[in-house]
């Protein structure tokens, strides 16, 4: 037999693996074998999702799992840092990195996208200035040839596609390069301020499924949810999340809803079973988020798992999760796919956790519960026009995530006096209405715990999906909220409000729950001389898209942020408008191949008719009878007031819903001084873990710091500090045989009740991306 040397390229790394003097047998147990590894998926040229990171959350099922298994629990401690790539600006980024081949995509450099040497960190090219884009992550799609690259992805109300090999803009995607996202939602697309969403979606086949980003006032944006073609742009299938007459799920709202109600959308993360073809979407609350009064009923999709037909948009099953949210629990983290042994059947199942701290599992063809949820009492509202429902879903088997109360008991001896614990208790015992699902009041305070932001967020879920193992970052974080207000009682209250900020009142309405009513910081940061950190373009982006823990800001109209940015500069307008006014960004150093993206996409699009914060007056014709009710301070300003553990991850097994393990994950550094370890960390546990077939789970914290620990125990192996805290999803990809661990870390590090920086850290210290891999 001739010699033959045979090529069988991977699309794993860039190496290529040569066989000589090869039989046609032993090449068909190769190729077998090969095959038997790949998890292909039409229009794509992904090969198992389990062994690359090429789109957010490393594939369809969003399992955040990896086969690699060069880095293992005996070497993980000498895992050491690669490279560093800096962010080149003090920005905060939340991106997850994905890699395709030797290529890394990052955003940094003033949202720039920036094709990386994945190997050292090196520079391919740059497309600087991207200001406005969805800033958790992009998409990236391969045609069947590896002819067609692309990344694509959501920036100022439009999805665009850009080239992945030159990175420069595809203008034959939607119109010259732009699809208007803002277009197809029942509404004039001239009002609406913002369609995107935060996190990017997810690919399938030739189509990109988006979620929407609708901002969480009266008469805000829908939240439909929509799938477009990655060739042309041209929009695929719409389903309404607030049905229309005719549509299942209609008759769980008022007749005229759907004209007028918003939200019910995914801002979160996306999950796609690309075998079955189903879609899995973590769906939000409608909106008013706090008071429900012109939207009475159970609110269908409000708060539900919904399963898709990925290829068409037809509606497989549902199961709500909160009837007729008025405590703002979405759901946001994204839903796992595993498989499980359950009463001795191997079942395909589906596990979605919620804002609200609880566990549903269901099987993913059906959505029968795999362990039982019973609809139980909770109490009435008592407010004038609202209808809270009746009766919730709560599993009985698997334990909730956080704790669901608050007790006197709970009241925390780090960050209180002995004073301010004895003010909570009586207040926990005479003023402070408590409880999951205990409705807002407008005579009393309430306490929701885990609250707005606790329970599971983004990013906070995955799974070893073969084992039927599910993984959580949950967070205490309770919420304390004022009376509900009229609009009325609002604008007496904030009239003559503060020396600093005199009669701001779109401040004191929308930013001083989170930064002080004199602008000092709480939750957020300080915002005094704040002209001299950032100029009105930062500053606009910021209010639009959110960063770090802040929300964006959809329904504020230019004006009214240009307005907030002059009561902030320390001298007035004046002095900055000349300075500050152009919207072109920096410039970007480095391989810079394009800017700004397809042409016009980045735009100001003057606003017809915005409702505003406070919602505007109904479509014509639309009758409802009870005055609004709005929340004056949003609830945030009080993490502290609990014990530790703030923040926890943990372990499911859900073969046979158990909790394996569970952990404080961070630690509070302040409390630390106190005396107190073992706290977790006060503030949003946005971030991600990566799942191990060798046994690992890694994740990143709040506290600066990245964790590997033991997936059969808990146990931590290893820690490695970073330059910066960290948010979003961090990677594990493997080249050339070398497998490496990527951590985006940019974000500030906050410590204690006062959101202090670590000792002797500097906080202007510059963030980025970290790579570590095992030494040679």
């Amino acid at each position: 037999m001739k010699k033959k040397i045979i090529f069988i390229p991977s699309t794993v790394g860039d190496w290529q693996i040569s066989f000589a003097s090869i039989g046609p047998l032993v090449l068909l147990a190769l190729v077998s074998l090969f095959t038997a590894c790949t998890d292909y998926e039409k229009g794509t040229a992904t090969i198992n999702q389990h062994k690359t990171w090429r789109n957010y959350g490393g594939g369809n099922d969003q399992s955040k799992y990896t086969e690699l298994s060069q880095i293992n629990k005996s070497n993980v401690k000498d895992l050491e840092v690669a490279w560093f790539y800096p962010s080149g600006d003090n920005k905060i980024y939340q991106f997850n990195p994905i890699v395709v081949d030797t290529v890394m995509y990052v955003l940094a450099k003033n949202n720039s996208l920036v094709a990386l040497n994945a190997k050292t960190g090196e520079e391919i090219w740059i497309h600087a200035n991207l200001s406005r884009i969805a800033r958790r992550g992009i998409n990236y799609w391969e045609s069947e040839d590896g002819k067609d690259k692309r990344l694509l992805f959501q920036i100022n109300n439009y999805l665009q596609a850009i080239d992945a090999t030159t990175g420069k803009s595809i203008l034959t995607f939607g119109d010259n390069g732009l699809v208007d996202l803002r277009q197809g939602l029942d509404r004039d697309a001239k009002t609406l301020n913002r369609a995107q969403s935060g996190t990017p979606g997810q690919i399938f086949e030739d189509l990109i499924l988006l979620g929407t980003g609708t901002g969480e006032s009266y008469l805000s944006t829908p939240g439909f949810l929509r799938a477009y073609n990655v060739r042309t742009g041209e929009l695929a299938w719409t389903f309404h999340t607030i049905p229309r007459p005719g549509e299942f799920g209609y008759d769980t709202w008022p007749k005229d809803a759907y004209k007028y109600v918003g939200g019910v959308n995914v801002w979160g993360e996306i999950t796609v079973d690309a075998k079955n073809g189903i879609a899995f979407y973590p769906l939000g609350s409608p909106t008013f988020d706090y008071y429900g009064a012109d939207r009475i009923g159970s609110n269908l999709y409000g708060n539900s798992l919904l399963a898709l037909d990925a290829r068409t948009g037809e509606r497989l099953w549902h199961f709500q999760t909160v009837h007729h949210d008025i405590w703002d629990y979405d759901l946001t983290s994204a839903p796992q796919l595993l498989t499980v042994n359950h009463d001795g059947q191997e079942i395909e199942a589906v596990a979605v956790v919620g804002k609200n701290g609880l566990v549903y599992v269901f099987n993913r063809h059906t959505g029968d519960p795999l362990f039982p949820i019973e609809e139980k009492p909770v109490p009435p509202s008592h407010v004038e026009g609202e209808e809270a429902w009746p009766t919730q879903p709560i599993p009985t088997v698997l334990p909730p995530t956080t704790r669901l109360a608050v007790t006197e008991d709970d009241l925390s001896e780090v960050f209180l006096t002995k004073e301010e614990r004895a003010d909570w208790a009586r207040k926990l015992r005479d003023s402070i209405q408590t409880g999951l699902f205990t409705p807002l009041s407008n005579k009393f305070e309430t306490l929701a715990m885990p609250g707005a932001v606790g329970g599971v967020n983004w990013g906070n879920t995955a799974a070893d999906p073969n084992k039927g193992i599910l993984y959580i970052i949950a967070l205490d974080y309770p919420s304390v909220y004022d009376k509900l207000l009229t609009l009325e009682q609002i604008e007496a209250k904030t009239a003559n409000i503060g020396s600093f900020f005199g009669n701001a009142r779109s401040y004191i309405q929308n930013c001083a729950a989170c930064h002080g009513q004199e602008g000092e910081g709480l939750v957020g940061p300080a915002l005094s001389n704040i002209q001299e950190r950032m100029n009105l373009k930062d500053f606009t982006d910021i209010i639009v898209t959110g960063q770090g823990d802040m929300p964006a800001f959809t329904d504020l109209t230019s004006k009214q942020i240009e307005d907030l940015y002059e009561f902030l500069a320390e001298d007035g307008a004046s002095r900055y408008s000349s300075q500050f006014g152009s919207s072109e960004e920096s410039p970007t150093e480095g391989p810079v191949v394009a800017s700004g993206g397809a042409p016009g996409g980045l735009e100001d699009r003057v606003l017809e008719g915005n409702p505003g914060r406070y919602g505007g007056p109904y479509p014509e014709g639309v009758e409802v009878e009870h005055e609004r009710l709005y929340l004056y301070q949003w609830g945030l300003e009080f993490p502290y007031i609990i014990s530790p553990p703030w923040s926890q991850i943990m372990a499911y097994d859900l073969n046979d819903g158990t909790v394996k393990w569970k952990r404080p994950l961070g630690q509070d550094l302040e409390a630390l001084k106190k005396g107190f370890d073992n706290t977790g960390v006060l503030r949003a546990q946005r971030n991600g873990m990566i799942i191990t077939s060798t046994g690992l789970v890694f994740s990143t914290s709040k506290d600066g710091r990245v964790y590997a620990f033991d997936a059969e125990n808990g146990e931590e192996l290893w820690k490695s500090k970073l330059p910066k805290g960290s948010e979003g999803l961090p990677a594990m990809y493997e080249v050339d045989g070398k497998q490496y661990l990527a951590v985006t870390a940019a974000t500030p590090i906050k410590f204690g009740r006062e959101g202090v920086p670590e000792e002797g850290e500097d906080p202007n210290a510059q963030g980025g991306y970290v790579v570590y891999a095992l030494p040679d």
